[in-house]
């Protein structure tokens, strides 16, 4: 049933995204096709519940940040630089499902 979905992530990010810089604590900066929003979301958590996230979020594909975790930073095309407070796996199977981390605006 996985494969059903499988390429829907980046479809969504081509389609919908920016790149956006990630610079994580540890390893190179990159720029990855991803998606930003300042918006409240609701996204399925990986338990299957509903998590609302009310923060600035970013979701990107699991196998394009798989090393995304806390006090990682990202810069959006308008220069604004966010620091990663939690990471939220999704509930989707698929190997290149997103993950949604809940940002906070860096000084």
């Amino acid at each position: 049933m996985s494969r059903l979905f499988l390429g829907m992530t980046g479809l969504l990010s081509g389609v919908f995204g920016d790149q956006v810089r990630f610079i994580p604590q540890d390893g190179a900066e990159r720029d990855i096709q991803s998606l930003f929003r300042e918006a409240p979301i609701e996204v399925e958590g990986a338990d299957g519940q509903v998590v609302r996230i009310d923060a600035p979020s970013w979701r990107v594909r699991r196998d394009l940040a798989p090393e995304a975790r806390r006090n990682d930073l990202i810069v959006v095309p308008d220069g604004r630089t966010y620091k990663v407070m939690v990471v939220h796996h999704s509930g989707s199977p698929s190997v290149d499902a997103f993950l949604i981390c809940e940002l906070q605006l860096s000084a």
